[in-house]
């Protein structure tokens, strides 16, 4: 069973001893649990890909306090100088060129010449930002391609973990690359495309940032998209009208089902069930999001 440490300052502080030791820690974000390592560290970066046994060209994001500190890892243009002033803290990534002296591993960034950069929303993640006094990766706290962490129970890799309750999201961030004034949506996330409110490009098939591998976030049953009803051993996850052995939303509500999608996901995984249905969620808002990550749950296995 993993170590639990507290959100208080003894619990704090506890974190930050491991990752100034180059350890590994479990911590809440807004979006999900994540695994997080000095950035800077490639030992410590290397643990997390170890732990999480990720492929090493799959990208980290570096979660850092504010615009200022990522000033010292990435050169920020105008427009994401903007999106950081709207959207910051809170669940936006954006990937931009890494600086030549950026105090991060190489590792990290999937040895691109771009990083993933974000502020995030969370009290506890921004102490631990602030106390460790750099910024860290914080890939979500599981297997990689597994179901991601919305409660610390939920993590089951053998770190210690900082309990800070149900993330408020559920889904991970948005992530968008921006360069020489053009915006790329690489990831649909908890920031809804049309809340963002600039012209987006979409991405090319290459690997330039996380969550984007065909198959991941996915439960160990194959899973069967937009259905209407449960098949023989199935269990089935609703949405709206479509009831179910549980519900991401009974009205239909997309904020509702992303804050709701890993919860249900963990749940049906560990019904015994032989296979998970899930009903059709609309693309508007938030669905976006959500069936991004279905897809990739539904993908064929490598």
């Amino acid at each position: 069973m993993n170590e639990r440490l507290g959100r208080d300052p003894a619990g704090l502080a506890r974190a930050v001893d491991i990752l100034r030791g180059g350890g590994i820690v479990a911590l809440p974000t807004e979006t999900v649990y994540g695994l997080a390592a000095d950035a800077a560290n490639t030992d410590a970066v290397a643990r997390v890909f170890a732990a999480k046994n990720r492929p090493a060209f799959n990208p980290l994001i570096a979660h850092v306090a504010d615009a200022t500190m990522a000033r010292a890892l990435v050169e920020i243009e105008p427009l994401a100088t903007e999106l950081m002033a709207r959207f910051w803290p809170g669940p936006l990534t954006l990937v931009l060129p890494v600086r030549r002296d950026a105090p991060v591993a190489a590792l990290a960034r999937g040895g691109l010449d771009t990083l993933a950069v974000r502020s995030p929303a969370h009290l506890v993640a921004q102490a631990m930002i602030a106390a460790f006094g750099g910024a860290l990766v914080a890939p979500s706290a599981n297997a990689s391609g597994g179901l991601s962490p919305t409660r610390a129970e939920h993590v089951t890799l053998d770190v210690p973990v900082i309990d800070g309750g149900p993330c408020l999201w559920g889904v991970e961030s948005t992530i968008v690359g921006v360069a020489h004034g053009q915006a790329t949506m690489l990831r649909p996330g908890a920031i809804a495309a049309e809340v963002l409110g600039i012209p987006l490009a979409a991405a090319s098939n290459a690997i330039v940032a996380p969550g984007q591998m065909a198959s991941h976030y996915a439960p160990v049953q194959p899973v069967r998209l937009n259905a209407t009803g449960a098949r023989a051993g199935e269990f089935l996850i609703g949405f709206g009208v479509v009831g179910g052995d549980a519900t991401l939303s009974a009205r239909g509500d997309t904020i509702e089902a992303a804050a709701r999608l890993f919860e249900l996901l963990h749940l049906a995984q560990a019904s015994g069930a032989v296979g998970i249905a899930v009903a059709p969620v609309p693309e508007a808002g938030l669905g976006m999001a959500i069936n991004d990550r279905l897809r990739r749950a539904a993908a064929p296995r490598g």
